[in-house]
């Protein structure tokens, strides 16, 4: 090989050697770990609640119904307005049936006069009975014509009091105080051809009526909540709802004195500024959804709630809450029904665990199985890791729910034990 390719070999090797050099360093160096938020779990004293999905009903609902044939005259309420007990709210007309309780009058008049002459000639028989003047079956024959006229008597008095029954349903009153519907019939309409023809309903609205599902196991567990059902009428619950609204404006409700108290949380997610009381619970458990259907009084003195809503019933656990670990909620991993949490250990690393999970409770959720107090659990950033992925730890702000010393009715809730179908109020 000649000098001149020696050097044209050297040349090429040299640029060679550069070109590997700079792609070297152009590789770019590898991404540091993801930044992770991450709190420890906590034992906190938490107030739990049962909820269940409620609907409302008036404590008093009476149908008005007309129950005779007839065109409707009057209406005498304002739709959707405040009656009274006994106040008219329809008329129908009644010439027809102001006639037939005048014929059953007359009816009457006219059996009467005719028991009276049965009567006096029976008496006039028996005398000349005794002078030997009459046979004996003439007196029987008499005393059958009395018997008769009295029958006639007592017919015609029942027509009467017909016709006059039915000339009282043309006036249609209130059974009740409460609040009248919108009329379903409208003035100058027949009523009452094919049977009772429904009006208007009347709902009796303060208090108002809560039913709702609860759980076989939190009746089972919670039964002393039930105690002495048969005294549970409309006087005591009114006593109760009395020492519910005092305890609540001297604040005994967030010192946990509010035990026996049914809250409700509104469509809107704000609860209801009163508080009720359970007065009753269905006989039999329904085997199709494990749940009884149990019922409860609530005081409605504006009348904001209405039959047919819905709400959210919270009633106090006392066998929960207390010094339980808890972590915040978005930092759940959830999978196919299975929940886990990203661990950061000492190194840095992460470690999925999967736990057990609680009621939540305020943005919190309590973890019954899986983590021990003081574990960094990764609160934000969750979708970044993985199983024994590194990562970048960093302090996330403190998340604390409301204590059971500082929490007001219905400040913090609870769905474990609540009646499938309850649903999470909005916060």
């Amino acid at each position: 090989m000649t000098p001149a390719h020696l050097a044209a070999l050297a040349v090429a090797l040299f640029a060679g050697s550069g070109l590997v050099g700079c792609g070297e360093a152009k590789k770019p160096p590898p991404p540091p770990p993801p930044t992770v938020l991450v709190a420890p779990a906590m034992r906190q004293n938490l107030t739990l609640y049962t909820e269940a999905v409620a609907t409302l009903d008036g404590y008093v609902n009476a149908d008005i119904r007309a129950r005779v044939k007839g065109f409707l005259r009057t209406q005498g309420y304002k739709d959707g307005s405040a009656v009274k007990s006994g106040q008219l709210l329809f008329t129908i007309e009644s010439a027809d049936y102001t006639a037939a309780a005048a014929a059953a009058s007359a009816s009457l008049t006219r059996a009467k006069v005719a028991q009276s002459h049965a009567k006096v000639q029976l008496e006039r028989d028996q005398g000349l009975l005794k002078a030997g003047m009459l046979s004996q079956q003439d007196l029987d024959n008499a005393a059958a014509t009395l018997a008769d006229a009295d029958g006639q008597v007592q017919a015609a008095r029942a027509q009467l009091d017909q016709m006059q029954l039915n000339l009282s349903y043309t006036q249609i009153h209130s059974p009740i105080d409460g609040v009248a519907g919108i009329a379903l019939v409208r003035v100058g309409n027949l009523v009452g051809q094919d049977g009772p023809t429904l009006l208007t309903t009347v709902s009796q609205l303060d208090p108002i009526r809560v039913n709702f599902p609860m759980s076989e196991a939190d009746y089972t567990k919670h039964f002393e909540m039930f105690d002495h059902m048969e005294e549970r009428d409309l006087a005591w619950a009114r006593k109760q709802f009395a020492k519910l609204d005092e305890a609540d404006r001297r604040s005994d409700a967030a010192r946990g004195n509010d035990s026996q108290g049914v809250a409700l949380v509104l469509s809107d997610g704000t609860v209801y500024g009163h508080r009720g009381v359970i007065v009753s619970v269905n006989r039999q458990i329904d085997p199709s959804t494990g749940t009884i259907q149990v019922q409860a009084l609530i005081p409605n003195p504006q009348g904001l709630l209405r039959p047919g809503g819905y709400g959210t019933v919270r009633i106090k656990r006392g066998d929960a809450g207390q010094g339980v670990i808890a972590v915040p909620e978005k930092a759940l991993i959830s999978v196919q029904g299975t929940f886990s949490l990203g661990v950061v250990g000492p190194d840095s690393k992460v470690a999925l665990r999967r736990v057990d999970v609680g009621p939540s409770v305020n943005g919190l959720r309590v973890i019954q199985k899986g983590v021990n107090e003081g574990d960094d659990v990764v609160v934000e950033g969750v979708q970044k890791i993985s199983d024994g992925a590194m990562v970048d730890p960093k302090p996330a702000p403190p998340l604390v729910a409301a204590s059971a010393s500082a929490s007001p009715p219905g400040a913090a809730s609870a769905l474990a034990g609540a009646a499938p179908g309850a649903a999470a109020p909005k916060n």
